[in-house]
């Protein structure tokens, strides 16, 4: 079946709108995702792609507050109207422009203290989805912004929002730009998987690949317990983040900032910083600034 013959018998094409109005960003195809994804034993319970909507995360936390939506639910949408990022920053990318999803998550057999290590382990998935399928270096900037290298230089090229559902419940939230161009981009410190070089901007297998490894790792945090030790992810996670071993700004709440050398990511998913007083001071919550080196 050819890839038009796929679109003209997907029953969630919508009637009147062209699959291929722009031949560089053409829809996902939710029929395809959802074979490949969604079956007896796994994570992915349901998958559901949207033309539009404000906030994939806010919809889907809504549905686990209302019981209409069990563990492992995922909600994409080809475009986002009021997508928020750490710190309610918006979240702005032409339609069909990235990866821009969220999944519901239920591990109530993981002690809470342990939970803070889902966004850093959703950046592990997400980085390796990304480096199997569209063959692009990335790099994690704590607590999850996805970085890649464009023209010599690191930009923020995706992020990952947690955010607490009902009872037992966490909503992740993924945004991804993948085609975005240099026109398009919305701060010149962001960046894209085109921009930096990848070999794969088709948004299907990009998606399949992510939501396959963060089931795997899911997998193996709970298996341990929510242990990231003993499943191997607060290694891996070190492994691939960019800011360990830099030198760092940690802008805290209340006004407070602290500057020193980020060296350690601790067992409860701080960031350890050896400040210049010669303290090391761990991070929980915070944004983080990548400074030159003095």
């Amino acid at each position: 079946m050819t890839s038009r013959d796929a679109a003209d018998h997907d029953p969630d094409h919508r009637a009147g709108a062209s699959r291929w109005s722009d031949l560089d960003r053409p829809p996902l195809n939710a029929t395809a995702l959802r074979r490949a994804l969604v079956r007896e034993g796994g994570l992915w319970s349901r998958l559901e792609v949207v033309e539009r909507t404000g906030s994939t995360n806010g919809d889907l936390t809504a549905q686990a507050e209302a019981g209409t939506a069990q563990e492992g639910a995922v909600l994409v949408a080809e475009e986002q109207t009021a997508a928020r990022g750490r710190l309610d920053r918006r979240w702005t990318a032409p339609a069909r422009s990235g990866l821009f999803f969220s999944v519901l998550l239920r591990p109530r057999e993981i002690p809470v203290a342990r939970w803070g290590w889902l966004p850093l382990l959703t950046g592990v998935a997400v980085a390796t989805g990304l480096a199997r399928s569209a063959g692009v270096d990335t790099a994690l900037k704590w607590p999850n912004d996805l970085l890649v290298t464009v023209g010599g230089e690191e930009r923020k090229a995706g992020g990952i929002l947690a955010e607490r559902a009902g009872d037992g419940g966490v909503v992740i939230g993924v945004g991804i730009n993948v085609t975005l161009r240099a026109d398009e981009l919305p701060v010149p410190q962001a960046g894209s998987l085109a921009l930096a070089g990848a070999v794969s901007t088709d948004r299907d297998p990009l998606l399949r690949a992510v939501l396959r490894a963060l089931e795997d790792w899911y997998g193996r945090w709970r298996a341990a317990d929510g242990d990231p030790a003993a499943c191997g992810l607060q290694e891996t996670y070190a492994a691939g983040c960019a800011t360990l071993g830099r030198r760092v700004r940690a802008e805290l709440p209340g006004d407070r900032s602290i500057v020193g050398e980020a060296v350690a990511v601790d067992g409860d998913g701080r960031l350890v910083i050896a400040t210049e007083e010669g303290v090391q001071e761990p991070v929980g919550a915070g944004d983080i600034v990548h400074l030159r080196p003095a």
